[in-house]
């Protein structure tokens, strides 16, 4: 690893304030794996999980709950599950898309070649997309527990922090 990512590393904030976003027809609190799974690794990682909330896969729901938490001083990121494929009800990606200022294309990339050693050709079906909205960051992964799983641990729990103190220094500078 380069000397330059491994300082911004050690000055990077231990935790980041995280919002996690269900979107789903049919979840619930008690049946929401993919929250749980996303909940579960951020806090092991040293994050704080400050809001958590499920809304139906309706664009206004999302682009709403979205626009609401990332305006809340006390969140630095929204990880969103679900809603990410290519059904007729599946609106996350396209929400997200018209939200994001700056797209982290690397993320979908390395998440669909990561999902593609688990999952084979069906990797390609999967619209899994992060960027900047201001000075927070967002993150849209699909809806399955397993998927949860690997983004989280493979590129979220590395890179949260990273990120965060990338944008908070662009913040500072301004």
């Amino acid at each position: 690893m380069s000397e330059s990512v491994e300082r911004h590393r050690r000055a990077a904030p231990e935790g980041v304030r995280v919002a996690v976003l269900t979107i789903s027809d049919t979840r619930t609190p008690e049946t929401d794996t993919g929250g749980d799974t996303a909940q579960e690794i951020l806090e092991r990682a040293g994050h704080e999980v400050v809001a958590r909330h499920i809304v139906k896969d309706e664009p206004s729901s999302i682009r709403t709950a979205l626009v609401d938490l990332l305006s809340r001083k006390e969140v630095d990121a929204v990880i969103t599950t679900g809603g990410t494929g290519i059904s007729g009800r599946d609106t996350t990606y396209e929400v997200a898309e018209r939200l994001i200022h700056k797209r982290l294309d690397g993320f979908g990339e390395i998440f669909r070649t990561l999902s593609y050693q688990e999952v084979g050709s069906a990797a390609i079906l999967s619209r899994a997309i992060a960027g900047t909205v201001g000075s927070k960051f967002v993150a849209c992964l699909p809806g399955s527990r397993n998927a949860v799983r690997l983004a989280a641990e493979k590129l979220l729990a590395p890179e949260l922090s990273h990120v965060v103190f990338e944008l908070r220094k662009h913040e500072k500078g301004r």
